[in-house]
């Protein structure tokens, strides 16, 4: 039997692979909260996780590959690297899954500083305009 987080990554990795957004409603709880380093506040709701997902899911593009995992029955962290205007983004997802597979918390964490500052630009265009 599979465990939440094994379910739920399986769901995250074929969602990052299409870079298809609409599958993301459906893994998403509706009390979900969303924490960046970018954003002061924690994001909560269904819809708002949906949105900051689905920039990123542009904003890291094609070049972003997760290197390794870390996992319990319950939540993973995932350590990944991507390019961002030639610039090299290291970084952290830590997911949290109920007992059913969905996303109930997902933080993101960002180094250096420079790809943080990129991130936040790019965020900030797909997100706002």
């Amino acid at each position: 039997m599979s465990t939440p987080a094994e379910i739920g990554l399986q769901r995250w990795h074929a969602i990052v692979e299409s870079r298809d957004p609409a599958q993301l409603p459906g893994m998403i709880a509706a009390d979900a909260v969303f924490r960046s380093p970018a954003v002061h506040t924690p994001q909560e709701g269904r819809e708002v996780v949906c949105a900051y997902l689905s920039a990123a899911l542009v904003v890291l593009g094609p070049e972003l590959t997760y290197t390794d995992t870390w996992q319990r029955e319950n939540d993973a962290v995932l350590h990944f690297h991507t390019v961002i205007d030639g610039l090299q983004v290291e970084g952290i997802d830590m997911i949290t899954w109920d007992d059913d597979g969905v996303i109930t918390a997902f933080t993101v964490m960002i180094r250096p500083f420079k790809a943080l500052e990129t991130v936040i630009a790019a965020m900030g265009k797909q997100l706002f305009g």
